[in-house]
């Protein structure tokens, strides 16, 4: 009973100093959140680009929080949950591993979910690869949603791309099963860079029994909306 007392108090610290370092970075980058009225009230499937070294995800949570009352939860890279303390802390902040059970179940439960199809590749980007789509053939997102009857949300991250100043400084992380990452090291203080997050009309997947093709073919239709998304909020 101890156990379980001191363990939901230590998440419920861990909760409030997250969302209040999320404030004090939304502040800094001035953020805003546009699109909201796409969100359906039930669950949807957000994704979309993922911004350099994951900075800009603790924000995008704390605008929705901010805007609509619901925690999201966010499907994270599954090597970082090898890391003991990381594995610990991540689901108290929404963070659950990247799997097609962990979505549907969150799903389910009507959540909304986000995914980010570049995963790392994207987190570990060079400056010269701002805002470009690594997300080569995956569709697991697409049949997540078919199978789970829901929309997905695509969305747009402009800012944090230009928020790190890059060193030549190098050095390699592997992440369990996924191949080694090459990360540079950035200027410690990110730049107060304006931080603009854009969601998109829902799109319907294609139904369960969809072929690979068609599959992949959605898939190619994401993309496009959140690189126009992307074009749209640099143009705002």
């Amino acid at each position: 009973m101890l156990g379980t007392v001191l363990t939901r108090t230590a998440q419920r610290t861990v909760l409030g100093l997250a969302e209040a370092a999320a404030s004090v970075a939304a502040s800094y980058h001035r953020a805003e959140l546009w699109g909201a009225e796409f969100l359906p009230q039930g669950p949807a499937l957000l994704v979309g680009n993922h911004g350099m070294y994951g900075y800009e995800t603790p924000v995008f949570f704390y605008l929705l929080h901010k805007l609509t009352g619901r925690y999201p939860i966010g499907m994270a890279e599954r090597g970082f949950f090898r890391i003991p303390l990381v594995r610990t802390v991540l689901p108290w902040l929404g963070g659950l591993p990247g799997t097609r059970e962990n979505a549907m179940s969150a799903l389910g439960e009507g959540k909304l979910v986000v995914c980010y199809p570049g995963g790392a590749r994207e987190v570990f980007k060079r400056s010269h690869e701002r805002y470009t789509l690594h997300w080569r053939r995956k569709v697991g997102f697409v049949r997540c949603a078919a199978r789970a009857g829901v929309p997905i949300i695509p969305f747009a991250a402009r800012g944090v791309d230009e928020s790190f100043v890059q060193l030549d400084e190098a050095f390699s992380i592997r992440l369990a099963e996924d191949p080694t990452y090459t990360l540079t090291l950035p200027v410690p203080v990110p730049l107060a860079q304006p931080f603009r997050f854009l969601l998109g009309e829902p799109m319907t997947p294609p139904p369960p029994e969809a072929s690979d093709d068609e599959a992949l073919s959605f898939r190619d239709q994401v993309a496009w909306s959140v690189q126009r998304l992307l074009r749209e909020v640099q143009d705002g």
